[in-house]
């Protein structure tokens, strides 16, 4: 029988079908995880409710669960109760890594920060002085920024 815990482990090995670097875990959609004999039930939340990924997340992570030899339940939740701040601290770290300006959590650092000039900071040099460029980003959770220090473009995840 499998346990709780590896099928958690088991999740974090899934990437996100639109920025593979960071898995579902981390990016905090993964709401619940409940083992009951050789069942397992998955509540998970997309980021957001229109997410074209939602059915390849879904599938990933059932064929994860069957390949621990388990019967997968999993379940979308969609109460639009997800946000940035469920993104775990190693999630927001890949993301940087990745090249995108993840977003602060609320109640660390500034407040609003989308109407301040200055708000985000490069992933690449950690520069302020960035500008957006676009507000519609390769996704609805992201958009195009520009760092006026090391020229680079870079994607910012909206804070939602």
């Amino acid at each position: 029988m499998v346990t709780e815990a590896e099928v958690w482990e088991a999740l974090a090995e899934v990437p996100d079908p639109e920025i593979p670097v960071i898995s579902v875990v981390d990016l905090g959609v993964v709401r619940g995880v409940r083992v009951d004999g050789e069942r397992v039930h998955v509540e998970f939340t997309p980021t957001f409710l229109g997410c074209p990924a939602l059915e390849v997340m879904r599938s990933q992570m059932a064929e994860r669960i069957a390949e621990l030899g388990a019967e997968p339940e999993v379940e979308v939740v969609l109460d639009d109760s997800w946000s940035t701040d469920k993104i775990t601290a190693e999630g927001r770290e890949k993301l940087r890594e990745a090249g995108l300006a993840p977003p602060t959590p609320r109640g660390e650092g500034t407040t609003l920060v989308q109407l301040q000039a200055n708000g985000f900071r490069c992933p690449y040099c950690g520069s302020r002085d960035t500008a957006l460029e676009n507000i519609f980003g390769p996704t609805p959770c992201r958009s195009l920024r520009y760092c006026r220090s090391c020229k680079q473009p870079f994607e910012q995840f909206k804070t939602i």
